[in-house]
């Protein structure tokens, strides 16, 4: 069973990778026009094919680790540097940047009036993401049956978050604005940056890298 410390973590990895409020934004772009039942039938298909697509990489993702041959502290490692890269888009504004574009390719001038995001970009790739995926099986890496449904939990926490958000897109891009938006990506950008780093020397810990040898 995982501690609540490691809990913790996984919510606070997951709720800095999903980026809930950065996405409320987009949310209000790409459902511009819609009424309100319709906009909450969009959030409710987005954060359902989200839940799927977590549960999907939560149980294949270590079988395909084992079935490639790749080692946990390797994929640690690796995780650890693809969270920083992520961790310095959101500091630098590239991730929004590119969030923006899958946006408007959603609903671009040839795109359907009665288009719906929920799929796309919505789920796949806004909110599970590269990021997303890489967390969940870095996070059930090591885990039991126990620990895989406390994970999946923490990540339908996660999703909850998202829900409110999507609930509260409007008046929370009026109250923040383009300012306040930017400034609580840069702190969630510098948060992740913090746990990326965890990761790749937790990684090169379980590698034995910097171990100290045995007798010495």
């Amino acid at each position: 069973m995982l501690d609540l410390a490691t809990l913790i973590t996984a919510f606070t990895t997951l709720f800095v990778i999903v980026d809930p409020i950065g996405l409320a934004p987009l949310f209000v772009a790409m459902t511009a026009g819609m009424s309100a039942a319709q906009r909450r039938r969009v959030a409710v298909r987005a954060i359902i094919t989200s839940a799927g697509l977590m549960l999907l990489f939560l149980v294949l993702g270590d079988a395909v680790l084992r079935f490639i041959g790749i080692s946990v502290p390797a994929f640690r490692i690796a995780g650890g540097v693809l969270l920083f890269l992520t961790a310095l888009d959101m500091l630098f504004e590239r991730r929004q940047a590119r969030r923006r574009d899958n946006a408007e390719e959603a609903s671009g001038p040839d795109t359907e009036p009665d288009h719906d995001p929920s799929i796309f970009p919505l789920a796949l790739p806004l909110i599970v993401g590269p990021g997303a995926i890489t967390t969940l099986i870095l996070l059930t890496a090591e885990a039991d049956v126990t620990g895989y449904a406390a994970i999946y939990g923490v990540a339908l926490a996660v999703l909850g978050t998202v829900w409110i958000a999507f609930k509260l897109a409007g008046p929370l891009a009026r109250v923040l604005g383009p300012v306040g938006l930017n400034v609580v990506t840069r702190v969630l950008g510098m948060l992740l940056a913090a746990l990326a780093v965890q990761f790749i020397i937790d990684g090169l810990h379980g590698s034995g890298f910097g171990m100290p040898f045995p007798g010495a």
